[in-house]
């Protein structure tokens, strides 16, 4: 029963994602949905700024905590309304609460780690003894790794919480940039009258936050070749 009681918050969560991402939300945050629905956007934002970005904070914390995929289209629709700089600022807020949500409802879940750890979690173990800063940075920086299930494996390493949130806070800070800036580009693309088709994507404002975040993407490849590992 003990056990079952220390999982509850984490189950609660996990339940709170399925019936988020069954509900269709993240369907209407769709880049397609996002600039058709651009001018009513930046209606409600200017009516009511302060509600807005809280309420846009609250969705994605909602969203980590639950470590459901598709956070990353909330990010986009944050560069859409807000710009670059608010976006960012909002969204790495956002994912900072979300993440440290799910991270102390993991720890509690997992509680001093005696039962034998997930696959995932096992994997990193012996980097992560070996060397806790660099290696908690590396899986914070890196986009292209599952970023709820990270945060799920570094509870389960017992992680220091001050290390969990400076790791979160940087790395969150530099995925969010290049992703609200794919938002607050598709934003400038649309209000100089560019058409809503796949050319979108190869404007300038739109295409060179994207190859950046290809770029950080390729991190794990090119560490590996320096590392001299295949």
């Amino acid at each position: 029963m003990s056990r079952w009681r220390a999982a509850l918050p984490l189950l609660l969560l996990v339940a709170t994602g399925i019936v988020l991402f069954g509900s269709g939300t993240f369907d209407r945050l769709s880049p397609t949905n996002l600039v058709a629905d651009q001018d009513m956007l930046h209606a409600m934002v200017a009516a009511s700024p302060v509600s807005t970005r809280l309420a846009f904070i609250g969705l994605l914390t909602l969203a980590v905590s639950t470590g459901i995929p598709g956070t990353v289209v909330i990010i986009f629709a944050g560069g859409l309304m807000f710009g670059l700089v608010d976006g960012a600022m909002c969204s790495t807020i956002g994912l900072v609460l979300g993440s440290l949500l799910l991270f102390l409802a993991s720890r509690y879940a997992f509680g001093a780690g005696s039962r034998h750890p997930p696959v995932l979690a096992e994997r990193l173990r012996h980097g992560f003894n070996s060397h806790p800063v660099s290696y908690t940075l590396f899986l914070r920086l890196v986009p292209v790794l599952p970023f709820g299930g990270m945060t799920v494996a570094l509870a389960w390493l017992r992680c220091p919480l001050w290390l969990f949130l400076g790791a979160t806070a940087a790395g969150g800070a530099v995925t969010t940039l290049f992703e609200t800036s794919i938002g607050a580009g598709l934003d400038v693309a649309m209000a100089q009258g560019q058409r809503l088709d796949a050319s979108l994507l190869l404007n300038h404002h739109v295409l060179i936050p994207m190859g950046a975040l290809a770029l950080l993407a390729l991190l794990p490849l090119l560490v590996g070749r320096l590392r001299g590992r295949p």
